[in-house]
């Protein structure tokens, strides 16, 4: 490894220090695991192959996503409730009965999908595709030259665009996560708002923050903490405690663009950025908790006029903060829940692989599921749901399997492989051409890779609709593709 490699890799020391700690969590649970001890090594060596192969040099940024996000909520949980929770779950397993045996097949299930995207990953590098060393040509020339000539205009723009958007969003309840929407807006455009949400509005913050670095081949504060509220009032205005996901997505983009561009960045400037990341996380965790306490009723009884004095905001903001108190008291989850337990995996598995009605009238099954407010196929047909009783005039939770869970519905191992082999190609597919058509943009490309692994981790929920998703990916590309056709060609004809 050369100097100029060694600026964007953390220290060996620190890697060694996390793999000493995984090789203790890994003895720990092995003490107490309760099938078969090579099956859980066996287990251990391809998810932490999976996670270490994800940041390789011949990586893509899928790789690194769907890496995390598997090694989160397959290994790490699994191994933290073994060793030191006698291997019981949060959430729900189905028929899954906690006996040696029935542990092995869930790993064993597990480690036969991730040898599929391990497989494919790289086959990928070897004959199909690999980021360059370095990005030396100027793309999307249309858009830079508006960029630059309007800098301040456009980042205004940008900074009323998403501040209007998230309060809208808060008080109308246009899309927020395990909510009935409160609005629907006319001509489609509730599906605009929830794809500025989702992943419109970061992808701007992904065009600008690649803009300064070609333009100025150095970081920038100002527009960096742009990007970070940015994702922090988008995410509030969700209802979602997933600001990591996009904001950590835009982050991990920079941090490689750094080298893509050779950049030069100081270390304060990473320390800096990344306590104000943390600083923005940790609050839109408390607000959202404290949100998603409020009757809807409350915010639908809120009219925005009769708040112009100061003490009819203090009496809302009472008004809340009682109501608050009051769901708060019922309990709270504590935060081994809320940090280990949000991760999508191995509970999806167990309840899978220990299901008696494993076939395919239960991949098909699955596939016809429709959009509504009842209980998901999942919760009605594989576990004892946990919001069964919840009032889904108001609220719409659904519990998830995610994808490596839900490929094996069948009960096949050749399938599952071949489904995993599958996605993973579909998703670098993705990948190169977000590459392609966005214009070498780094930070857009680990945006949207992680938004398909995020999806693929996810996956579960009316399996059919996952068009829209990618739909809506493309058509967000082919957006900023043709800008910059348009701003390119407008330009000729005015020179």
């Amino acid at each position: 490894m050369n100097n100029q490699e060694s600026r964007y890799m953390p220290p060996r020391r620190y890697l060694y220090i996390f793999y000493a700690l995984i090789c203790v969590l890994s003895f720990l649970a092995f003490l107490e695991y309760p099938g078969q001890g090579q099956i859980y090594v066996l287990f251990t060596i391809i998810s932490t192959a999976l996670l270490y192969f994800g940041f390789r040099k011949n990586a893509i940024f899928f790789d690194t996503f769907i890496g995390i996000f598997f090694w989160l909520g397959f290994w790490l949980k699994l191994t933290f409730r073994v060793a030191f929770l006698d291997g019981q779950f949060h959430e729900p397993v189905g028929n899954f009965d906690g006996s040696g045996a029935a542990f092995d097949r869930a790993l064993l299930v597990t480690s036969c999908g991730f040898l599929g995207l391990l497989s494919v990953s790289f086959l990928r590098a070897k004959y199909v595709f690999t980021y360059p060393e370095k990005i030396t040509e100027v793309a999307q020339k249309g858009l830079i030259q508006v960029y630059q000539h309007h800098r301040k205009v456009v980042l205004l723009g940008f900074v009323i665009l998403f501040v209007t958007v998230a309060v809208i969003n808060i008080y109308f309840g246009i899309y927020q996560r395990g909510a009935i929407p409160r609005t629907i807006l006319p001509y489609g455009l509730s599906g605009i708002y929830s794809w500025l949400l989702l992943f419109g509005l970061a992808s701007i913050s992904a065009l600008i923050l690649h803009f300064e670095f070609t333009l100025n081949k150095k970081t920038s504060y100002p527009v960096v903490i742009l990007s970070l509220v940015e994702g922090f009032l988008t995410n509030v205005s969700l209802l979602s405690r997933g600001m990591i996901l996009n904001t950590g997505a835009l982050g991990y983009g920079v941090f490689r663009s750094l080298k893509f561009y050779s950049i030069e960045s100081s270390f304060r400037f990473l320390v800096v950025s990344f306590l104000i990341f943390i600083l923005l996380f940790g609050t839109s965790v408390i607000l959202v908790e404290h949100l998603r306490s409020i009757d809807p009723r409350v915010l639908e009884s809120i009219n925005i006029s009769d708040l112009r004095s100061f003490d009819a905001f203090k009496k809302l903001l009472l008004k809340l903060h009682i109501n608050n108190i009051k769901v708060l008291a019922k309990g709270r989850e504590t935060p081994a829940v809320l940090i280990l337990d949000r991760w999508v995996g191995i509970e999806g598995v167990m309840a899978v692989s220990s299901y008696p009605k494993q076939g395919w009238d239960l991949w098909s099954e699955a596939w016809k599921e429709t959009p509504s407010n009842k209980m998901s196929f999942y919760d009605t047909n594989l576990i004892t749901s946990p919001y069964r009783y919840t009032d889904r005039t108001k609220y719409h939770y659904i519990s998830l399997p995610g994808i490596l869970a839900f490929c094996f519905y069948p009960g096949s191992f050749p399938f599952l492989f071949c489904c995993m082999f599958i996605l993973g190609a579909i998703a670098a597919a993705i990948e190169i051409s977000v590459f392609k058509l966005g214009g070498g943009n780094i930070i857009l490309c680990a945006l949207l890779a992680q938004v398909v692994a995020s999806r693929f981790a996810h996956f579960g929920y009316v399996p059919s609709r996952s068009y829209l998703l990618f739909g809506s990916l493309y058509l967000n590309l082919f957006i900023i593709y043709f800008s910059n056709e348009f701003l390119l060609y407008w330009n000729k004809r005015k020179e």
